[in-house]
């Protein structure tokens, strides 16, 4: 058995037993020991490799920049962000845009529009698609970051993180349809019959990040590479859905059926959907490496 075959036995049988990715949390953990943390080496882990849940936030924090690389300013830097917190939430009281009975979910989409400077006049006024997008991604993040603070700065700069992929989102139900051509053109070619290609749930996937569509403790391994770079994986988890639900979908005949079936997959399988996906990523994208 070879070195790497040996590692990969290693951490399938680390995983079942309770005990995910034993090895990458001390690599970890000497990463985080930096004075200051090597951005650079914290996103190829990321890519690499899913976050250890008692590190993740932290980990998003640094790559988001709501921290900085510097552990001695993190303490003062976060009581910073705790201020501005409850100055915008003070004002929203103030202004009477949220009240103690409001959603949390909805508090933060308010905070986020006032500081961008898109609160609209009136809090009855209908929500914009993008504002749609924003409440699927914090009600998720809920689910992930216990801490309300630290919830709404990850979702806010989650979010802009997002809007900085903004030309490349337009792109990725293209490059869906290439790279499901290659791992199965028998697949697509059904979905171009039933005339489903142009109205699959891109939006789902691509603009909420299948927030809605998978459970959050799956969902945050797919975050873990949007937080660290790629928009790319959200396209090999599209394909992983179909191709794990292959026959389902290859026996509705219709753009609606198909469409109501994969805004709405069974969740006992989106683990491996994930793990899969990333598997695939990494054969048409290749494996990112620590640079020296």
């Amino acid at each position: 058995m070879t070195e790497d075959s040996q590692r990969n036995f290693r951490s399938v049988y680390y995983e079942k037993v309770g005990f995910r990715g034993v090895e990458e949390k001390k690599s970890l953990e000497i990463l985080l020991k930096d004075d200051r943390l090597d951005i650079e080496k914290l996103c190829t882990f990321s890519q690499r490799f899913p976050l250890p849940s008692m590190y993740r936030a932290l980990v998003w924090k640094v790559l988001l920049g709501i921290l900085p690389p510097h552990h001695e300013s993190h303490a003062q830097v976060m009581m910073y962000r705790k201020e501005q917190y409850s100055d915008v939430l003070h004002a929203l009281k103030v202004v009477r845009f949220v009240n103690d009975a409001t959603p949390q979910v909805e508090v933060y989409l308010r905070m986020y529009q006032l500081e961008s400077g898109k609160l609209p006049r009136n809090p009855s006024f209908p929500l914009k698609p993008e504002d749609e997008v924003f409440l699927a991604i914090a009600k998720a993040m809920e689910e992930m970051v216990e801490d309300s603070v630290d919830c709404y700065w990850i979702t806010r700069c989650f979010v802009n993180q997002l809007n900085k992929y903004r030309d490349s989102l337009p792109q990725l139900p293209k490059a869906f349809e290439q790279y499901l051509n290659l791992e199965d053109s028998r697949l697509l070619s059904h979905l171009k019959m039933c005339s489903a290609v142009s109205r699959l749930p891109y939006d789902l996937w691509f603009k909420r990040c299948f927030a809605g569509c998978l459970p959050e403790s799956s969902l945050q391994r797919v975050w873990d590479k949007v937080v660290s770079g790629s928009c790319k994986i959200l396209v090999f988890v599209a394909v992983e859905i179909l191709l794990t639900f292959k026959l389902k979908v290859m026996a509705l005949n219709n753009s609606e059926k198909i469409t109501k079936f994969l805004e709405n997959i069974p969740q006992d399988s989106s683990d491996a959907i994930v793990s899969k996906a990333i598997d695939l990523w990494h054969k048409h994208c290749g494996t990112p490496v620590h640079s020296a």
